[in-house]
């Protein structure tokens, strides 16, 4: 046999590098992207993407409980044309999933905001911008002119409360979501033992040691402006005046009562992002908001809650006709957005899945673990015959028995 024969055979090509990025040429799942990006970053970062509350007990949860669902297909039908696209919260999505607000992303790449915008973008997605960013409200809209969302963190400060969201609105942000699970901050002690400071990490002999092993980080770090929560400090102000704003106490006098200020100031879409309980999403859909968003803030919050996918069907059974309901927590493939989906999530949040991506290989990662989820999505509906979002019904997801019978 000739040697070109040979290579034909055994095909020794090199995979295409995704975007041009040689690194992400081998990442072919979100896991894959997770292991790159704890290469790439200090552990310190790594540990703020990773982290949970207390035992991370609801965060183990959030993806375990995906394993007890199983999805039923249907065969010969024609599946050669595949539609992805759907509309939440007024926005017209190409996907059937957004990006989730994520703070202090700049931690994990220099761009931050910038990167998953215009990744988002793209994609033809919304995106989410955290009260907690690293890029402002006005920047990401000038720059990046894509559908996009503004997440609220509430604080005892109601005047910065109320002019986050006049900043949003007027720079032409789609929806309003309101993150309701956050009376009091919560407990990581992932974070504590990495040692991490935010917005910035402190500047210690470990982390100095930590820059050594990560010189592309380290050199950004060092030579781009310095990391700070962009909408929460003044226009000339140090760093350390937003990160004091920012760790003051939440608003633990928040409660229902404040929706009407709110909604008359938005005057758009507002979805209450943090629903766990069938009776607040009949409160919620009482109140009049246009969506709920069930999450456990990925795990980050009260420990010893179920799992996300596990509270969406009893929600979307009881406020589904409605108010529209999306879901975060645990999302890491396509069966995965596709199960959530046909237990009648309207869309799927993408969180650490797509910071994985960031931290790998900044907005080419976003794009590469956009299209990763995108391509499982697609080839998951096939497999299952069917080929539109609202084709996806509880008729095709079991949750698995507790036992199987002998010899299954």
């Amino acid at each position: 046999m000739r040697v070109s024969e040979l290579r034909e055979l055994v095909n020794v090509r090199r995979p295409q590098p995704p975007y041009g990025t040689r690194r992400l040429a081998r990442a072919y799942s979100i896991e894959d992207l997770r292991r790159l990006a704890r290469r790439r970053i200090p552990s310190g970062a790594f540990a703020y993407i990773e982290g949970g509350g207390e035992d991370e007990v609801t965060m183990r949860r959030n993806r375990a409980a995906f394993e007890d669902y199983e999805l039923l297909p249907r065969v010969l039908r024609d599946v050669s044309e595949i539609d992805l696209r759907t509309s939440v919260l007024g926005t017209p999505l190409a996907l059937p999933f957004a990006l989730a607000p994520i703070g202090s992303p700049r931690l994990f790449h220099h761009d931050g905001e910038l990167a998953t915008a215009r990744a988002a973008k793209r994609a033809g997605i919304a995106f989410s911008l955290s009260s907690s960013g690293t890029r402002s409200i006005e920047r990401i809209a000038d720059e990046v002119n894509g559908p996009r969302w503004y997440q609220l963190y509430v604080w005892n400060d109601r005047p910065l409360v109320k002019d986050l969201i006049n900043r949003a609105r007027d720079a032409g942000y789609r929806a309003l979501l309101l993150t309701v699970d956050t009376a009091v901050g919560s407990k990581r002690e992932r974070e504590l033992r990495s040692g991490i400071m935010l917005p910035n990490p402190a500047l210690r002999l470990s982390t100095l040691l930590e820059g050594a092993l990560h010189p592309d980080w380290w050199w950004h770090f060092l030579t781009t402006d310095a990391v700070r929560f962009a909408n929460l400090t003044p226009n000339g102000a140090p760093a350390s005046v937003g990160f004091a704003r920012m760790v003051k106490s939440f608003d633990g006098s928040l409660s229902w009562s404040d929706l009407e200020w709110m909604r008359d100031t938005w005057g758009g879409p507002l979805a209450l992002k943090g629903i766990q309980t069938v009776d607040d999403a009949k409160r919620a859909a009482d109140i009049g908001v246009e969506a709920v968003v069930v999450s456990n803030h990925g795990g980050r919050q009260l420990d010893h809650v179920p799992a996300s996918i596990d509270s969406l069907g009893p929600i979307v059974d009881a406020v589904g006709d409605r108010v529209e309901v999306m879901m975060d927590g645990g999302l890491r493939r396509g069966t995965d957005i596709v199960t959530a989906l046909a237990l009648g999530a309207k869309a799927c949040l993408i969180g650490r899945a797509h910071v994985y991506g960031l931290a790998a290989a900044g907005e080419a990662g976003v794009s590469h673990a956009i299209d990763l989820l995108t391509r499982e999505v697609r080839m998951a509906m096939a497999l299952l015959g069917v080929t539109r979002i609202d084709e996806l019904t509880p008729s095709l997801v079991q949750h698995r028995p507790k036992s199987r019978p002998a010899g299954w």
